[in-house]
Formats: C-alpha cells, structure tokens, sequence
C-alpha cells in the first residue's frame, strides 16, 4: 500500500475531481488488498464451492462503491468504511445465490432458540448436552450440525454490526446471515450504543473456550487452524466453537431486542 502522505494527497485530488476515473482506479489499487483481505476472512468458513475469486470480485464492487461515497469529513477512518461495504456487497451477492441449504437455515434458527430458551430458563450459558436435549437429539448429531452451519454460513462477529451501505456514515446495523422473518429485529429495538454494549456483555458471558476462539480469531486475527493448535484441536473442533458462539450471540442479541422493545 502507498505511504501515508501520498495517499492523503491521493484523496485530496479525487475530492477536487470526482469524475476523474483514472484518480479512482489508483484508489482501487491502493485499497485493493483490503478485498483481498475480507474476501480470505469470509471464504474461510465457506463451502469449497464457493471460488475465492468470486468473493474478490463481489468485494470490488463494494470497494468501488465505497470509493464513491466515502465522506472524508464524517470521524470514520476509510478503511473502516470500505471493510465493511467489501463485506455487505459478498454478502449481498451471496445471499441472491440462495447457495446454503433451507435445511442448514432451519437447524441455525432451531439452535439459536433453543439456546435462547435454555439461557432464559436456566440463567446461564446451557452446556452440548443440555442443547442436544432439548433438540431431542444426541451431541453427536449437534456437532454435525454445528459443522454444516459453520460451512454452510458466513456467520461472524464482524458481521453482527456494519457501518450502513445507505451512505450515511456510520449507522450500525445488525446483519441476520441467517434470515428469520419471525424473528424481531435487534436493529429496530437497540440504539447503537446499545448494541455494541449488548454484544460486548453477551461476549463477557460466552463459556471459556467459546470466549477465548472470539478473542484469538477477531481481536488476535490467527486463523481457525492456528486457534486450533493453541487449544489442542482440530481445526473443524474450533470450527464449531466459533460457530457456536455466534448463535449464543445472535440469541442473546435478539433477546435484548425483546426486552428493549417491550420497555418502550
């Protein structure tokens, strides 16, 4: 990537000159391994089907776009901004493929009630066994499951809040990978403050190994496969920790959507 001041420089021309195409492809260029990046991110958890360079592609457009729109007076750094219309746009893309299974959507959206239930009942983080119980099934067939969504989803911390693909800045807004229309919407209920101290409350209260694969592979950055040598793993074992994790996070969120909606 260019070195800082020619960047800024950069910039400074493309704002005299929107309409210069040749100043906003060498910002493409620049940023470009930004695509790179969250298309390597995202495509980590995703069937092998799912061609990497497809994801780079789809990224692109949500480079260029953010190229476009981005506001240099608004306090968020562009990197920031690009990150995540790189993100809602392989999303997007993915999403209009339809590519992960009803059966796969109606297991995540069965687990993450259910823990919701158990966590309610229970007032505490409910163990495999507790779950498969409840599922009527037994651990062996919820860490199959567990596995299919993981591979099946592109289910992430990182995609629980976004800075907003309307242009408006940096409005937050929760992204359900997995769609449940029943479901109430955390973003209609919860202030952006609210939610990011939601999601920091629900990740204080994941069990340990859970807490500990979200703090290595979000705040660290290592890989599944390096989080699984430091736990003493398999790859596909922290695979579905992580996956767990975000249903955990995905029920409680919705849960403080409810409770919040009802005091209003």
């Amino acid at each position: 990537m260019a070195e800082a001041d020619d960047i800024q420089s950069l910039w400074r021309e493309y704002r005299v000159n929107k309409g210069d195409k040749a100043l906003r492809d060498r910002l493409i260029l620049t940023y470009a391994p930004l695509v790179k990046y969250v298309a390597g991110r995202l495509g980590s958890g995703l069937p092998a089907h799912v061609d990497e360079g497809d994801l780079v592609s789809y990224g692109l457009l949500g480079l260029i776009g953010a190229i476009e729109r981005y506001d240099s007076e608004r306090d968020v750094k562009f990197e920031t901004y690009a990150i995540a219309r790189i993100k809602g746009s392989i999303i997007d893309e993915l999403r209009a493929m339809d590519w992960v299974p009803r059966s796969v959507r109606a297991r995540a959206r069965d687990i993450e009630r259910t823990i919701a239930e158990l966590e309610r009942k229970l007032r505490r983080a409910p163990t495999d066994e507790e779950i498969a119980e409840k599922l009527g099934i037994s651990q062996d067939e919820l860490e199959e499951s567990l596995t299919d969504i993981s591979r099946s989803s592109i289910a992430a911390l990182d995609e629980l809040w976004t800075v907003s693909s309307g242009g408006g800045g940096d409005q937050v807004a929760l992204i359900d990978t997995i769609e449940d229309t029943e479901a109430p919407d955390p973003q209609g209920s919860l202030s952006q403050t609210e939610v990011k101290e939601a999601i920091g409350e629900a990740i204080a209260r994941l069990p340990e190994r859970e807490k500990l694969v979200v703090t290595l592979y979000y705040y660290e950055e290592l890989t599944l496969r390096e989080i699984g040598e430091v736990l003493g793993v398999t790859e596909s074992r922290v695979s579905q920790l992580h996956t767990k994790a975000i249903l955990r996070l995905k029920a409680r969120l919705s849960g403080s959507a409810t409770r919040a909606s009802l005091e209003t």
